[in-house]
């Protein structure tokens, strides 16, 4: 039987997910409201894909095949046939909503409603639904087709059909899943790693050590494969500001209180990787 995933957002994370599931056989529908996204988010698969094959884990023929199942469109109504949905849009809760409000209206009863949010909590976004039992938390990691790990978020009232199928759905596309069983703010893996990159950050601007040496800490210290300001800009100033951000609001713990530098840097597009400046130069 073929199975349809529709993903909904085009960007970094979106277009990941939709390799990874059309790679394992997946039918995917990928929704942006923008042509221009939705052709930088095909761009980056073929590119990806490409990368691949080259290095031989992926066959040309595998790779074309998997281009093949992927759909695009701006027409949020695409997702209607789907049997599980995936949102992966920008972290305000506002946003989010108005997906998930339009999605409610769309689906199937049976279709599990699922968000790649790092720090929101899920009952939060499944509020504004009819089917809290349905939706679910899938965060996967960047860059999608690289990373093993995808967290499974149980809100409030997720069931536990509910939790199968994502789970299912995650293992079907070769990710390995921890499961998060109480709804709180950042997860497990956001709050660890937001923690750690504000109080990396903290050290940093107050001249205690440099990037360097405590990324090095980190890396030769505790064995971790990147150190925390070098993940930031990996993954993006902007994204890890907003993590701790709604962390921070939802708990009031200072662990999570951004810095000061972490703000200027976004108010200056300083946001990594992505910009060729962040904690380091590219």
């Amino acid at each position: 039987m073929t199975r349809k995933l529709a993903v909904i957002g085009a960007g970094l994370m979106g277009s990941g997910i939709a390799q990874v599931a059309a790679v394992a056989g997946w039918d995917v529908t990928l929704r942006d409201i923008t042509d221009e996204a939705l052709t930088r988010g095909t761009d980056g698969i073929r590119s990806s894909l490409d990368k691949f094959v080259g290095k031989g884990k992926l066959s040309a023929e595998d790779a074309a095949a998997a281009l093949d199942r992927i759909t695009t469109t701006t027409d949020l109504d695409a997702a209607q046939e789907a049997d599980v949905v995936v949102e992966a849009v920008f972290e305000k809760l506002e946003v989010k909503h108005e997906i998930f409000r339009d999605l409610d209206k769309l689906v199937g009863d049976d279709t599990v409603l699922a968000s790649n949010t790092s720090a929101i909590p899920i009952t939060k976004i499944a509020a504004v639904t009819t089917r809290p039992e349905r939706v679910v938390g899938t965060h996967f990691f960047s860059p999608v087709p690289m990373m093993q790990l995808c967290e499974l978020v149980r809100g409030l009232k997720t069931s536990d059909d509910t939790l199968a199928t994502a789970r299912g759905f995650a293992e079907s596309v070769g990710k390995t899943c921890i499961v998060v069983r109480r709804d709180v703010a950042g997860f497990v893996t956001t709050r660890l790693i937001s923690a750690l990159v504000v109080e990396a950050a903290r050290l940093y601007e107050s001249g205690v050590a440099s990037a360097e040496d405590i990324d090095l800490a980190c890396r030769l210290g505790f064995g971790h494969a990147m150190g925390p300001l070098a993940t930031t800009d990996l993954t993006g100033v902007d994204i890890l500001l907003h993590a701790t951000e709604n962390i921070y609001t939802e708990t009031r713990d200072e662990k999570f209180a951004p810095p000061e530098l972490m703000r200027r840097m976004v108010d200056a597009g300083d946001l990594g990787r992505k910009r060729g400046q962040g904690f380091y130069s590219y």
